[in-house]
């Protein structure tokens, strides 16, 4: 049956023109009536991850921003190297909605029995275009959540902490009993934390700040390794020969951490090898790299023997690879930890107009630890 009054929803678009240059806007959009198998949610809370900034920003340099516009319709432009446009021909001069993740509550269904199950219901979607007022999407790409919880409690329930489960998965999987993890006192990094505590599973946390290391020792951390120390290398080959951990996942991508952390892996087995090797230890050391914080060039030097490996790491193909039941095991596990395990903290809860002020940009396209922003289009 038809809802009475049609919707409109303004959204967050992003555009990068084949003259070179991006520009971030707002969008006023209709919101058709949902098909049978359809629900609209009416968003409350989307967060901004690391992961939306490649679509929000593309290869721009932010810091030649201009200001635009009116405060309710702001215009944001960048200025984008010219040698980097070979990398988005394939988005040239389209007007991309961004957000991957969000939260809200369902307004209007579709007549099938799934989608009026969730009428009135507050619920966490993934599927992007989450920065708009309106989502319109299927049952199966939201995550019902307990009653009791709020929009906001739910708005990170996907990306981070299905991929701290999806580590210790991983590690389980490949036949690894302990991990390494970068960036560690990030919001996924104290979840994966609180996760291999409650799994026991032994967890190494790279840092760059003495506070961040004293944040995740307040978490039960007994492994933190401070990357700007003096003593790294060897505080990090302490710890890895303590835990025995020979996988790791790296956020940052470029420079020399990843490389790093497979040497410091070479030199804590080969403290119990029984003998001297020209080609290394025989014991498997693998690094994913899972993010981009450092895009220049990752650097390795080749002193951690032959049996080793680089890779890239991602959720969806993550997901894929398990299937669905697996997929949805770990969903409800999210959802019943999502006020503990998996809870968020956000330092800026922002309007969609707030979102794309040069103020609000500045700090989180730093993409620094305990700067998240998370925007509520109802505002």
């Amino acid at each position: 049956m038809a809802n009475a009054e049609p919707l409109s929803s303004r959204e967050i678009r992003s555009t990068v023109s084949s003259g070179g240059t991006l520009e971030l806007s707002i969008a006023t959009v209709s919101v058709p009536e949902p098909a049978p198998d359809e629900i609209v949610v009416r968003v409350e809370a989307s967060p901004i991850n690391p992961s939306d900034l490649g679509l929000l920003f593309g290869p721009a340099d932010m810091r030649t921003a201009k200001a635009s516009g009116t405060p309710d319709d702001p215009v944001i432009t960048a200025d984008i190297p010219s040698g980097l446009m070979k990398m988005v021909e394939a988005r040239l001069d389209q007007s991309l909605p961004v957000g991957n993740e969000g939260a809200g509550v369902v307004v209007r269904a579709g007549s099938s029995d799934a989608a009026q199950a969730l009428l009135g219901k507050t619920v966490a979607m993934i599927g992007g275009a989450m920065y708009a007022q309106y989502r319109t999407l299927k049952p199966a790409f939201i995550l019902e959540l307990l009653e009791g919880t709020t929009p906001e409690e739910g708005a990170s329930c996907f990306v981070n902490p299905l991929t701290a489960l999806g580590m210790v998965e991983t590690m389980k999987a490949e036949g690894h009993t302990a991990l390494v993890h970068t960036a560690a006192a990030s919001n996924l990094g104290q979840m994966l934390q609180k996760l291999c505590i409650e799994e026991g599973v032994p967890l190494v946390n790279v840092v760059r700040k003495a506070e961040q290391a004293e944040l995740l020792r307040q978490l039960g951390a007994t492994y933190v390794c401070n990357s700007s120390d003096p003593t790294f290398m060897d505080d990090l080959t302490d710890a890895l020969a303590a835990t025995g951990a020979t996988l790791g996942f790296d956020a940052t991508g470029g420079g020399e951490l990843a490389g790093r952390l497979l040497s410091c892996m070479e030199a804590a087995a080969n403290r119990v090898a029984g003998e001297y090797s020209r080609y290394g230890s025989t014991t498997h050391k693998q690094v994913y790299i899972y993010g981009g914080l450092d895009r220049t060039p990752t650097v390795l030097h080749r002193n951690f023997g032959m049996a080793w490996g680089l890779g890239g790491w991602l959720l969806t193909p993550f997901l894929q690879k398990i299937g669905h039941e697996a997929g949805q095991a770990l969903r409800r596990r999210v959802a019943e930890g999502v006020k503990t395990t998996f809870a968020s903290q956000y330092t800026e809860r922002v309007s969609l107009a707030q979102s794309l002020s040069l103020d609000a940009i500045g700090v989180y396209g730093k993409q620094a630890t305990g700067e998240k922003y998370l925007i509520n289009p109802s505002l």
